[in-house]
């Protein structure tokens, strides 16, 4: 009996510009680990979105990043997918304007700068913001949690 011999070479070194996405067995794993079927959707969404490090997305500009790697998949699907992933835990939605959600790779506690003009969010650490005195919530309720975004603009040029 013959083994086959396979080479193992190190990880590459890419800029988080030039990943187009994480290894395909670590999002079979990722969503096995949250009870999702892993779908051939599902991990192709998943390599697109994990694998760029933290990052905050709209289902528009995951639509566009799917679109140019050829992954055939409707703008239903996305936010299907991005809804889903938030669900469980993998994703943070993160609603600005009332009209826009970005869904952020981050999952952990923190919070965001807005930038105004740019539509493009920041990550805050959890610990740079204080929140004091939370409403008590209704009977029944319980506070899932707290979101601070920080709206920016650029200072007018004096």
């Amino acid at each position: 009996m013959t083994q086959a011999r396979t080479m193992t070479l190190p990880p590459a070194r890419l800029s988080s510009d030039e990943k187009t996405g994480c290894p395909w067995h670590d999002v079979k794993a990722m969503l096995r680990r949250v009870g999702l079927r892993p779908t051939r959707q599902r991990m192709a969404l998943g390599w697109i979105l994990f694998g760029k490090g933290d990052r905050h997305l709209t289902a528009e500009m995951l639509y566009e990043e799917a679109t140019r790697a050829k992954v055939p998949v409707s703008l239903a699907t996305i936010y299907n997918t991005l809804h889903q992933f938030t669900d469980v835990g993998l994703l943070r939605q993160v609603a600005v304007d009332g009209s826009k959600a970005y869904f952020d790779t981050n999952a952990t506690a923190h919070h965001h700068f807005f930038v105004e003009g740019a539509d493009e969010l920041l990550d805050i650490p959890g610990a740079d913001v204080l929140v004091g005195k939370t409403p008590t919530p209704p009977e029944g309720y319980e506070i899932a949690r707290v979101d601070v975004v920080v709206r920016l603009r650029r200072k007018a040029k004096q």
